[in-house]
């Protein structure tokens, strides 16, 4: 009896993680189903094995040939990629049912859990990355995140330059940073060097 309760745990446990946490938060209907077919794939294959004398490192080795199976087609971010172990763990531990049943559920509903809180807009929820395209080429560090701090209005943390076109007068960042920060009160012209230097690239 306890291995099909187990299962019926990892069933409730991925609808919710799937359907109740992931979903309403990120709309990415795609993943859901890779999240949930995962999930009972990975029970079914662990369920089957569980009665071998090599269940544990079995468990364990399944876990790490899955945890590099990438889709080249898409791009994952890293909070997908954690609901993804998620639900491989989540999988594994009720599949192998190789510890007691209670804490095997304490397990499954700790990693449901975590995931709702972490993943909460109440947790860092003024925290934002993106990649900005500029539309001009300021190559001094300083006087860019000066002007992406006038740009998106918030106090950057980090910025991180990608691309640095002097020909198309463009410059492709990665910004990270903070919404309820106050940004310093700089000039809005690029300071001296870095104005000269764009001037330079223009002739």
């Amino acid at each position: 009896m306890t291995p099909y309760l187990l299962y019926a745990a990892d069933v409730v446990a991925i609808a919710v993680l799937a359907f109740a946490v992931y979903l309403p938060r990120h709309r990415r209907r795609d993943l859901v189903v890779a999240y949930v077919g995962v999930n009972v794939g990975v029970l079914a294959v662990a369920a089957v094995l569980a009665d071998s004398t090599i269940a544990a490192g079995l468990g364990l080795g399944l876990f790490g040939v899955l945890s590099i199976i990438r889709l080249r087609s898409i791009e994952l971010s890293q909070t997908e990629v954690a609901y993804y172990f998620a639900a491989l763990a989540l999988g594994l531990i009720a599949g192998l049912a190789v510890a007691p049943l209670a804490v095997s559920l304490g397990l499954m509903a700790l990693l449901v859990a975590v995931l709702a809180v972490v993943d909460s807009r109440r947790v860092m929820a003024r925290y934002r990355e993106q990649v900005l395209v500029l539309d001009r080429a300021v190559p001094d560090e300083t006087a860019l995140t000066a002007y992406v701090e006038r740009t998106l209005g918030a106090r950057v943390h980090a910025v991180q330059v990608q691309r640095l076109d002097l020909v198309n007068d463009t410059t492709t960042v990665a910004v990270r940073y903070r919404l309820d920060e106050r940004p310093a009160t700089v000039s809005h012209d690029l300071p001296a060097a870095a104005a000269a230097t764009h001037a330079g690239a223009a002739r």
